[in-house]
């Protein structure tokens, strides 16, 4: 699968290291020539020794020891890399990279790169959600760098939380799955609606659920990974848009509605937005007091986006999905006929694992043909690449 494929993998001083050398036997099981450069900090955690006996090549550790080889290290294996793999890859390493500092072997190797880089985040619960770790997220992300995102879990600090190294095996499936892809929507047109809406009820107030976005940003990245060209219509989420995506940010259902039907001339719609089905019939124009113990609000229907989008599509092949808390094949199957889909992607949000916010889903998908197929428990951006090979079956 990764026959020939040379990968550096950089091991920096987190606690997960050890996983590292999981990781490193994975590749080499698949195939891969597997080069390891370790931060002086890693070392405290794991020996070089260890990766050295798995990977069957020499181990960096050190910028000015004596060389190995008669060329420059650094430069050899930049050029070498089919793809750079960062595991685990913490607050540090990120930062560095970010800022442009290349002060060990590992960030002057990567500055000298022009592989496609990812990296495998893991760090302190406190340390993944600082705002300033954050920003050095987005800054990489716009530069094109890939980010592995860190699965929730007890730490070893003893905190619960995001910030756990994604499992190994993950790790080893997002290099496989970029390195071996064939970029088969080159020249296709994708269109991604994520996120909630917000429906306002006074200057300071509004009406919203608890989408998170994610689904829908692991979709069109996916879709941009496949070569699509991609647009991504969102309400408001704390996530950073991919690059290379136009972006199209929107608050209300409404504004959503006027984005998708201004933006139809694509070949794929994939509706994975979760947009207020009821607004509030009259808006104060002034924050309501609490001036009495109850309070009545009234409200109307929203445009139904997807059920819109269903009796004009033409050629487009329409993605819809449907987050059920009870009967959720009968609701899925109704919405698929009704709404005139091709499939519809179908979960159970009370079911740990596949509710709002999370990293992962449990999802099962009914074509209109009247096939269904039900997955396990995985990883938004797994999910995302199931749904688009459906997608390209079509094509």
């Amino acid at each position: 699968m990764l026959n020939g494929k040379n990968i550096v993998v950089g091991v920096t001083g987190g606690i997960a290291a050890y996983k590292a050398a999981d990781v490193v036997s994975r590749l080499k099981k698949l195939g891969a020539n597997v080069y390891v450069i370790m931060t002086e900090h890693s070392t405290k955690f794991i020996q070089p020794l260890t990766f050295q006996s798995i990977s069957q090549n020499y181990v960096v550790t050190d910028m000015f020891e004596d060389p190995k080889t008669w060329d420059v290290e650094h430069i050899s294996l930049a050029k070498r890399a089919d793809c750079f793999l960062i595991v685990p890859a913490t607050a540090n390493i990120v930062g560095k990279v970010a800022h442009g500092i290349a002060d060990d072997m590992l960030t002057t190797t990567l500055m000298a790169t022009v592989a496609p880089v990812f990296f495998a985040l893991a760090m302190n619960t406190k340390m993944y959600e600082n705002p300033i770790f954050k920003n050095n997220v987005a800054t990489l992300e716009r530069y094109g760098y890939h980010m592995i995102l860190p699965e929730s879990g007890r730490l070893a600090c003893g905190d619960v939380g995001a910030g756990k190294l994604a499992d190994p095996e993950h790790i080893v499936q997002a290099v496989v799955a970029y390195l071996s892809r064939e970029r088969r929507m080159t020249g296709k047109r994708v269109l991604v609606t994520a996120g909630p809406t917000r429906e306002p009820i006074d200057p300071v107030r509004y009406i919203t659920n608890h989408s998170s976005g994610k689904m829908g940003y692991a979709i069109a990245t996916e879709a941009l990974n496949e070569g699509a060209e991609v647009i991504l219509i969102s309400g408001p989420t704390g996530l950073t848009p991919p690059p290379n995506a136009t972006f199209i940010a929107v608050e209300s259902t409404q504004d959503m509605y006027d984005a998708v039907m201004a933006h139809l001339d694509v070949d794929v719609i994939i509706k994975a937005a979760a947009p207020a089905d009821y607004k509030a019939q009259s808006i104060s124009d002034q924050k309501i007091k609490k001036e009495s113990e109850d309070l009545t609000l009234s409200f109307v229907k929203n445009q139904d986006i997807l059920k819109a989008v269903g009796k004009i599509k033409t050629h487009q092949i329409l993605v819809g999905f449907a987050a059920e808390t009870t009967d959720v094949e009968a609701h899925a199957k109704k919405k698929l006929l009704e709404k005139n889909l091709d499939f519809i992607v179908a979960n159970d949000v009370t079911v740990e694992g596949a509710g709002f916010n999370g990293d992962t889903n449990i999802v099962t998908l009914f074509e209109k043909e009247g096939h269904s197929t039900s997955y396990e428990c995985l990883h938004k951006n797994e999910v995302a690449r199931i749904i688009l090979d459906k997608v390209i079956e079509r094509f």
